[in-house]
């Protein structure tokens, strides 16, 4: 989806609320002003004096009111650390591909796994949409904030089901195998989708050092240009931050159809509240069902198992 955005001061903001009065939508995200939907179109205006405007029509439509933006790109200065792998210092202000991923320590629900590209003009941009650590957000706040992002900035999102890990990890298959295939797919797949654009680098959540993410990866296509591994990557680069959100929305999209589809609410996690829950859906839909929709070698099955037979 197209977008576009411009810089206007606090009477502008005024006069296009007023204009927009009719189009008006009730959820605004954090820090706007007011949102509005026109032909297609969602313009929102935020404090900082930033409209957003998304859809097809969103370049015509912000030309009613001013010119977009200036890319400001600069070269990057990329000096790599004697690993080849840390981040550069200057990386919270490049463009750069991100990648997080949710869910390896929930017994229930998927691993969902979100490479996403931040260009160095959109970093203000994602400020103003809330986007920060993913931790320091609620579900509702994670939900509308990724409502909007999506419709931002390029992203790849993979779910891997639990039926399906379940198969790779009776094959002898690591859950960090797992998430290194997944992470890498995300990057190819949204390196493609941006294509013929490159990203200055890659930043990807470690969960692994270096050499033995690539050891996972041996005989795939691996990107190897200008990736960098950090832990907490969240707050190095808000790409990381934005690939946290989606794979946070998706999941917890998740996690609700499974609710619906056992009956159940289902805690997320792999704590005694999850065990209870656990338990109940044994008793109530049988182990195979249970299998479906959980990380089944977590202890949280045979603790579930003795709580039904109570």
């Amino acid at each position: 989806m197209a977008n576009s955005v411009i810089k206007v001061g606090p009477e502008q903001i005024t006069k296009m609320e007023s204009y927009y009065n009719k189009n008006k939508i009730e959820k605004t995200p954090p820090g706007a002003v007011f949102s509005a939907k026109v032909n297609g179109c969602t313009i929102t205006a935020y404090k900082s004096g930033k409209v957003l405007f998304q859809g097809n029509s969103a370049e015509a439509v912000a030309a009613q009111w001013g010119t977009a933006s200036p890319t400001t790109r600069k070269q990057p200065s990329i000096a790599k650390a004697p690993n080849g792998y840390q981040p550069p210092a200057n990386i919270s202000n490049l463009s750069i591909i991100g990648s997080d991923e949710v869910g390896t320590g929930d017994f229930f629900g998927p691993i969902t796994v979100v490479a996403a590209y931040v260009k160095n003009d959109q970093i203000e941009l994602l400020k103003e949409l809330g986007v920060k650590d993913s931790k320091n957000l609620k579900d509702p706040q994670i939900c509308e904030i990724a409502k909007d992002l999506i419709q931002t900035i390029p992203y790849s999102l993979l779910v891997l089901h639990n039926e399906k890990y379940n198969d790779l990890q009776q094959q002898g298959m690591s859950q960090g195998k797992m998430k290194a295939i997944l992470h890498n797919q995300a990057i190819n797949h949204l390196l493609m989708k941006i294509d013929p654009e490159k990203p200055d680098g890659v930043l990807i959540d470690q969960f692994a050092v270096p050499g033995v993410y690539f050891n996972y990866l041996q005989g795939k296509k691996v990107y190897k240009e200008n990736i960098y591994f950090s832990t907490k990557a969240e707050g190095v680069h808000l790409a990381v931050a934005a690939a946290s959100i989606i794979a946070r929305y998706s999941f917890i999209q998740e996690f609700d159809k499974l609710s619906q589809k056992a009956g159940v609410v289902i805690p997320k996690g792999a704590g005694a509240q999850v065990d209870i829950a656990a338990a109940r859906i044994l008793q109530k839909k049988g182990s195979e069902f249970l299998a479906t929709i959980t990380k089944k070698h977590f202890a949280n099955t045979e603790k579930a198992l003795k709580i039904a037979k109570k």
